[in-house]
């Protein structure tokens, strides 16, 4: 017999998943018609997932951990990745935690249900949890995501039965009833901010649980991480924390933005044996306009001239207080800029935060903004005992950090920190080291070029109206510094 509680949600979410499994059939149609040389090969999501990540580490034998909203029927896997003679690759699943158990879809509800997009907001309660007391409403959110023996699950008291239609709620009615009203674009209150701190919490909670499981079942010292709750960096930090691992990796678009990467991958291995190389610690895979020429004024009101040394003629304005957009060499795949497409500005003014958030990013003012830095330096400032090159991972900060680059350090005492070599991108690298003579500090701040609600600028077009339509002071485009 039918839970009660799930009864009235059956039928419309057998009805919503056939349709999808139609959709796909029809697009896979069209593809094969589009391309009718190719043929077509269905690679499982959470396979895509795990497969690009252990890729993208360069390990030769790791536990496997894919989280997300959901795949097939897959929400979270546990799989053994590693490397065979001959270049190829086994990759076997060893445990799944199947819909309607998501720990994706619950963060995502609860994301909408405090005025933000699910799918793409969820950083926003990430950082709007470090304000909040998760005392508050603990009891609740582990009621509403207990954890198990397995893994964990959900409680359809709270969280209803998943039908992939809008016209079901995502939280239930005693939900809201004991937590608040959905907040829509209302004020920000204490309410919303201590329900944030109870879905992290519990988040981070069931993340550590899932490694713990990961590790117990595979024996392997090393661990991947993908999907879309992986875009959690603080409950990454806490697996990183915990000393499960010797290391943790994350690919730099562990979303499903990367599952392209992964499907191809899955292609390749299937067809040949052999796991695709040239994807270890690759991130700037996007366009490139290398041999852009401006004239003098390329917009009203802007002007376009060349230094004779960039690195260095930028970190001079950095220490001097200036904001800067950055657009050089090719886009980063993923969410993250990673210097190519970024906003660099100095940490050492507290300040240099609302500034951002006001008048150029024109988001939340609890945003925070991360830190880059060399990976030498790295550990005078934050007491992550990795690299984290894709700024993946939340660190807490050392007593410098918090007394030199007190901008770049959150509520809860962490920073999301990218880490650097030459070799990486020579050009932020140099940039970093000029700044470090200036001013002795090898830190900078690093936030996407981009304004809330749009994408991270692709073209130089993009970049030369982010920079009228904000609060930059210039932007560094390939050679040319253009500024107001």
């Amino acid at each position: 017999m039918l839970d009660p509680r799930t009864r009235g949600r059956a039928l419309p979410r057998a009805v919503s998943f056939a349709r999808v499994a139609a959709r796909t059939r029809s697009r896979t149609r069209q593809l094969g018609r589009s391309f009718p040389h190719a043929s077509t090969t269905s690679i499982l999501h959470h396979r895509a997932h795990g497969l690009y990540a252990f890729a993208s580490s360069g390990y030769d034998d790791a536990a496997v951990l894919v989280v997300d909203s959901l795949g097939e029927v897959q929400t979270t896997t546990i799989a053994h990745a590693r490397r065979t003679p001959g270049g190829g690759c086994r990759y076997d699943f060893i445990d799944a935690i199947d819909d309607p158990a998501s720990l994706g879809y619950a963060y995502g509800a609860v994301t909408e249900h405090l005025g933000w997009r699910r799918g793409d907001e969820e950083g926003t309660v990430m950082a709007l949890a470090a304000l909040g007391d998760p005392d508050r409403f603990r009891e609740l959110m582990n009621e509403a995501i207990p954890i198990t023996d397995t893994g964990f699950t959900l409680n359809p008291r709270l969280f209803p039965l998943r039908v992939l239609s809008r016209r079901f709620a995502r939280v239930s009615a005693e939900f809201i009833a004991r937590t608040c009203p959905p907040r829509g674009d209302g004020p920000i209150e204490q309410v919303h901010r201590d329900l944030a701190a109870a879905l992290q919490e519990r988040t981070e909670q069931v993340m550590v649980h899932l490694a713990v499981r990961a590790r117990w079942l595979t024996g392997a010292r090393l661990l991947c991480v993908s999907g879309g709750v992986a875009a959690n960096c603080v409950a990454i930090g806490k697996i990183v924390e915990s000393g499960l691992f010797d290391e943790v990796h994350v690919p730099p678009a562990p979303g499903d933005s990367g599952t392209a990467i992964g499907a191809a991958i899955g292609a390749y291995l299937d067809r040949t044996g052999t796991l695709a190389t040239g994807i270890q610690d690759r991130c700037y895979l996007g366009p490139a306009f290398a041999d852009v020429v401006l004239p003098k004024n390329p917009r009203p009101g802007l002007t376009a001239t060349k230094p004779t040394h960039p690195a260095q003629f930028l970190a001079g304005a950095l220490a001097a207080g200036a904001v800067v957009g950055v657009f050089r060499g090719p886009l980063e795949a993923g969410p993250r800029a990673l210097g190519n497409r970024s906003i660099l500005a100095s940490p050492a003014n507290p300040e240099v935060v609302k500034q951002l958030n006001d008048t150029v990013k024109f988001r939340e003012p609890f945003r925070p903004f991360a830190p880059v830095t060399l990976t030498a330096t790295a550990s005078e400032y934050f007491t992550l005992p990795q690299p984290t090159p894709f700024m993946s991972v939340a660190s807490q900060v050392t007593d410098r950090a918090r007394e030199q680059i007190p901008a770049i350090v959150h509520a809860n005492g962490t920073a999301r920190v990218q880490t650097l070599t030459e070799g990486q991108n020579p050009f932020l690298a140099e940039v970093i080291t000029e700044y470090a003579k200036i001013t002795g500090v090898p830190v900078l701040i690093n936030t996407s070029l981009n304004i809330k609600g749009k994408p991270i600028c692709g073209t130089p077009e993009m970049a030369l109206d982010c920079l009228l339509s904000s609060g930059l002071d210039a932007v560094m485009l390939e050679d040319w510094w253009v500024s107001k």
